[in-house]
């Protein structure tokens, strides 16, 4: 399991990303640009210029190319892409997507929101929002821009892991974000839902077993032949080693599903609560 204990911690990456604006900002100035005119240099905004400098928003990839060919930095501010991609999100965050990577399949159940890997931008955002006490406008952004990286797994082009996702009820009726938000992420799950590699389902709340009544978990089968479980409750995430623990997840799972309406059933009872919604 080197792979989850691999990486930077939160100190570290954030003294990584503070050097990388710093010598941005250095650049910029060397090379006589206010922030307005780097930003139409470069393609982007005065106000998403300073966030950046700030620190408040993580450069992506093609900021920086953009960046060193405009200030003429022979390729050394592109170098710093490395170690914007280590830094850039919270370390549980990179754990998991490291873990997710090596994965051949995932399962997830969840009743409390819609699970990340699903969600889109808006309602993530609201999700984010909604923590108490608040993030701060930076975490919330590197928070958002995490899980919404996440997501490349279902979208590669690559191989990709069989996905499972349980859903209870409650999670498609809570209308995080409002109405609005609420029937474009409906639409999200009917389109990820009819992909080949996965099977989304749905617990009804009318059903009078619920093995799920314990909380969200998500189990992580890898290609080695092990299963890693990931279990969450307020201030405390565990992940799960021990083959015992995660057999009795694995069990757990499989009654859930069972319990669940099939795929086919699912996506027809999304498609009419999008309907009411």
């Amino acid at each position: 399991m080197s792979g989850w204990e691999a990486g930077l911690d939160d100190d570290e990456a954030g003294a990584v990303m503070r050097t990388v604006v710093r010598q941005l900002k250095l650049w910029r100035e060397a090379a006589g640009l206010t922030q307005a005119e780097f930003g139409a240099a470069i393609g982007y905004g005065e106000e998403l210029v300073s966030s950046v400098e700030r620190g408040r928003r993580i450069p992506r990839p093609e900021y920086l190319d953009a960046a060193d060919e405009v200030l003429g930095a022979g390729g050394k501010i592109a170098a710093m892409k490395g170690d914007v991609a280590e830094a850039r999100y919270p370390k549980k965050v990179r754990d998991v997507q490291r873990l997710e990577a090596e994965a051949v399949e995932i399962c997830s159940y969840n009743n409390s929101v819609i699970d990340g890997l699903l969600q889109t931008e808006p309602y993530a955002r609201a999700v984010f929002s909604s923590r108490r006490p608040p993030f701060t406008e930076e975490e919330l952004e590197r928070q958002l821009a995490a899980r919404l990286a996440r997501q490349e797994i279902i979208s590669s082009a690559t191989a990709k892991p069989l996905f499972s996702f349980v859903l209870c009820e409650a999670t498609l009726r809570r209308l995080i974000g409002g109405t609005m938000v609420m029937r474009d992420q409906l639409e999200r799950l009917l389109e990820v839902g009819r992909l080949p590699n996965v099977d989304l389902q749905v617990l009804p709340l009318r059903s009078e077993e619920n093995s799920g009544l314990g909380g969200l978990f998500r189990l992580l089968k890898l290609k080695d032949g092990t299963a890693v479980g990931l279990s969450e409750a307020p201030l405390i995430s565990r992940v799960l080693c021990n083959p015992k623990e995660t057999t009795v997840l694995d069990m757990r799972y499989g009654i859930i599903r069972a319990q669940a309406l099939t795929p086919r059933e699912s996506l027809t009872f999304i498609e009419n609560l999008r309907g009411e919604t």
